[in-house]
């Protein structure tokens, strides 16, 4: 009963920013001392935060359109794109996430690969693409994400489900030791879930400023990430929590 609360808690946030205590008694139909009880273990978990009288989601936790948070970290973004995509080889089967800093990535990829396939469910992300004549294009299809220019169920998980990729290149809104990769929007978990799912290897693709974060919709733990790309201005206390699961952790 109190994993079902908590997940009720967290939809509503998934709506709106905040809610009161009296409200969540009324809508999960318990005391409002089971509600703050609930409150005080899931802000320990980083996955709220408590308010007076009630919950709001964390800092930095609510979702902000591509344009916008392009405009965050850039120096850092480009540097991982840089890095990224001079892991793509010839002949690679690749899954290109959306986001901004994936999108540095296909900005970075080289005129000069070969025989290499880049599946997407960014629209700006193929746009980007179009300049690379030698790349094969797969975008995904599905139900349009405005905010971020994304694709999402249905139509992208079946035909995510007939591909097998060499790498992954995975955005995320929070990379954390215990809670793992994390993202803000549900539709777009089910999408980069499956990608990580499919991919033999997954590169997760983050700025120092989201690492310690946790995020609403879980993708997959340390342990299925093979590679950290994130900017050199991370910490050693962002960092060391995040070994052993995590081994192949590169600053730029």
């Amino acid at each position: 009963m109190q994993k079902t609360r908590h997940s009720e808690i967290i939809s509503v946030l998934n709506e709106r920013d905040s809610a009161s205590v009296s409200e969540l008694s009324k809508l999960l139909g318990v005391s409002e001392v089971t509600v703050r009880s609930d409150l005080n273990a899931l802000a320990q978990t980083g996955l709220v935060r408590r308010t007076r009288g009630g919950v709001a989601r964390p800092l930095g936790m609510s979702e902000r359109p591509l344009e916008e948070s392009s405009k965050q970290q850039t120096a850092v973004k480009r540097r991982i794109g840089e890095v990224a995509a001079s892991m793509v080889q010839d002949g690679q089967t690749v899954f290109l996430d959306v986001g901004s800093t994936t999108t540095e990535i296909a900005r970075h990829l080289s005129p000069a690969l070969r025989g290499v396939t880049v599946v997407t469910s960014g629209l700006n992300i193929a746009l980007e693409l179009e300049r690379l004549p030698n790349l094969h294009i797969i975008v995904t299809g599905g139900s349009l994400r405005r905010l971020q220019h994304s694709l999402v169920s249905p139509y992208a998980l079946e035909l995510l489900s007939r591909i097998r990729a060499d790498l992954l290149f995975l955005g995320c809104n929070g990379v954390h030791a215990q809670h793992g990769v994390t993202n803000a929007n549900f539709d777009e978990a089910e999408v980069k879930t499956r990608m990580a799912e499919y991919a033999s290897q997954v590169v997760v693709v983050a700025d120092h400023s989201k690492l310690g974060v946790v995020s609403r919709a879980h993708l997959l733990p340390l342990s299925g990430v093979h590679t950290l790309i994130t900017g050199r201005q991370a910490t050693p206390e962002q960092l060391s929590p995040l070994f052993p699961d995590l081994t192949d952790i590169r600053t730029v």
